[in-house]
């Protein structure tokens, strides 16, 4: 798991967790999503992280059973 720090400037505004993930599309790497507050007011919050050369060529998916 990844911990995702929100700054501004050099002060730590927020945390958000992003733990590891299986896309969809074969894909590996972090997803995380939450809501945040800071200078008063909420924002929803996404990050992604996908491992370039994760997703399975098409002929090692034809292999498998």
């Amino acid at each position: 798991m990844l911990s995702i720090e929100i700054k501004e400037n050099d002060k730590v505004v927020a945390m958000l967790a992003a733990p590891e993930k299986a896309f969809k599309t074969g894909s590996r790497g972090y997803f995380g999503m939450g809501k945040v507050e800071f200078n008063g007011k909420r924002y929803q919050v996404q990050v992604q992280l996908v491992e370039i050369g994760s997703k399975p060529k098409p002929e090692e998916t034809a292999l498998k059973p």
